[in-house]
């Protein structure tokens, strides 16, 4: 029977590692980002079965549940993209809970390139799930590999009203702040279409007009 804790087969890590993780983004996140957060981890769940993956679940879920804490308004003044921000703070999370150098590296790698497509997908399972979870979550990106029934025992766990366009909203505000760093990542489509005057770097123009005489 699905609870906080299960949903399609895949139970979120009974650890005081996790606990203290769902606790710190569920006071510090809005419930649209918690939420998508934690179907990011079902999901990704879902789809390293899927491709008979062995990944550690705990470190996925930490992953999961931080890869979006960057968009917060703590993080506008920044300067620096918020997967980078959000990767940090899971950095300093583990650290100051004395997780081994590894597996926090694979934690802020996963959390950094989540939004990077092609990429993740080599790297170690944790990598490439966090990617696969938020690939299916936001863009539906392996939405028919994971089954009917498990996508809804999902959704009825943590629901996704208006969930496209709440979304969109959050990127909007979460790098309106700082649109230099757009800069080649998918997040520039965000500001185009939703911040008026936004212009997107251009890398071809930026090699041409560099100070290099040729």
């Amino acid at each position: 029977m699905a609870n906080d804790f299960s949903a399609a087969g895949v139970q979120v890590p009974d650890s005081k590692l996790a606990g203290e993780a769902t606790q710190l983004v569920r006071d510090t996140t809005s419930d649209l980002i918690y939420d998508h957060s934690r179907r990011v981890y079902f999901f990704g769940s879902l789809q390293g079965r899927n491709r008979d993956l062995s990944f550690d679940p705990e470190l996925l879920y930490v992953a999961a549940m931080f890869h979006d804490l960057g968009l917060g308004e703590p993080f506008h003044g920044s300067g620096r993209r918020f997967e980078v921000d959000g990767a940090d703070e899971a950095r300093r999370f583990l650290q100051a809970r004395s997780v081994p150098e590894d597996s926090i590296r694979r934690v802020w790698t996963a959390i950094a390139l989540h939004t990077t497509p092609g990429v993740p997908e080599f790297m170690e399972p944790e990598v490439a799930l966090v990617t696969a979870g938020v690939e299916t979550d936001v863009l539906g990106i392996g939405y028919d590999e994971i089954s009917e029934a498990e996508r809804s025992a999902v959704v009825a766990l943590h629901p996704r009203p208006d969930f496209k366009r709440r979304i969109l909203d959050a990127f909007t505000e979460g790098v309106r702040p700082k649109p230099e760093t757009t800069f080649g990542n998918v997040k520039a489509d965000v500001l185009a279409h939703y911040v008026p005057g936004f212009e997107r770097g251009d890398f071809v123009r930026t090699i041409l007009d560099s100070p290099w005489p040729e």
